[in-house]
């Protein structure tokens, strides 16, 4: 969405934040709040945006948000998310137990992303 990675998905876990029906996602999860800070608002400021407007406003509000940056910011923030990693000893072992529950065969998952992908199914890419 706009050229930001993780965009749709954060979209649609505030969607679920506002319906109660989050289940075990996290919302504001590490990854989201990178896209938060990049975008300058909180949780509760992208959770009314994304509930108050439909698919299209939406793109052309995020648009809006980042006509001031340019592409290598929109890149920069995007290889933040998608190389994001464990960053301590907790939270590798999370990480672990996450991946063990998954597909603990598959030898190609090191970010956070890379653990999305396979737990939903999608191909990790390596």
């Amino acid at each position: 969405m706009s050229g930001l990675v993780h965009l749709p998905r954060m979209a649609d876990k505030a969607r679920a934040y506002r319906n109660n029906t989050l289940g075990e996602y996290l919302f504001p999860c590490p990854v989201d709040k990178i896209l938060l800070d990049f975008l300058e608002i909180n949780a509760e400021q992208w959770v009314h945006q994304v509930t108050s407007q439909n698919e299209e406003e939406l793109v052309r509000w995020v648009e809006k948000k980042c006509s001031s940056f340019q592409p290598e910011d929109l890149g920069s923030v995007n290889r933040q998310i998608l190389d994001r990693k464990a960053r301590s000893r907790g939270l590798w072992k999370w990480f672990f137990k996450l991946w063990d529950n998954s597909d603990s065969s598959k030898n190609d998952v090191a970010t956070w992303v890379d653990l999305i992908d396979l737990e939903e199914g999608r191909p990790v890419p390596g």
